[in-house]
């Protein structure tokens, strides 16, 4: 299993960007799927979650502003980010809860690789 993340970039405050996560491999389903972001020097943070039944969650820096959702037919989770912040400048990373791999194994916790965003005019 492997989680791809993608759409990173820089753009001005205000602006917006989507971020997409693509998991692949021999995957029957997924369960809860999560953004996470690291700021220079600090540890990793939580930032939204989406669970297989759409329920989502936020961390109230980004609540309004962020919004998650998921492609199931493509295990694909996007994170779709608006009136961005300078402090929204971070490496954002992608992650999977419990995996069901078609041989019936479970799996946990795969990360993808990251992505740096950067907020800057």
């Amino acid at each position: 299993v492997q989680l791809q993340a993608s759409g990173g970039g820089l753009v001005q405050p205000g602006g917006s960007l989507r971020l997409s996560c693509e998991a692949s491999g021999s995957i029957s389903t997924i369960d809860a799927l999560e953004w996470y972001r690291q700021f220079p020097g600090k540890q990793r943070e939580w930032v939204a979650s989406i669970t297989s039944d759409d329920y989502t969650n936020y961390h109230g820096s980004v609540k309004g502003r962020f919004t998650i959702f998921r492609d199931g037919a493509k295990n694909t989770v996007y994170l779709q980010m608006h009136s961005l912040k300078s402090e929204d400048t971070a490496v954002y990373y992608c992650k999977s809860g419990r995996i069901v791999l078609t041989s019936g194994t479970t799996a946990y916790d795969y990360w993808g690789q990251g992505t740096q965003v950067t907020v800057s005019s």
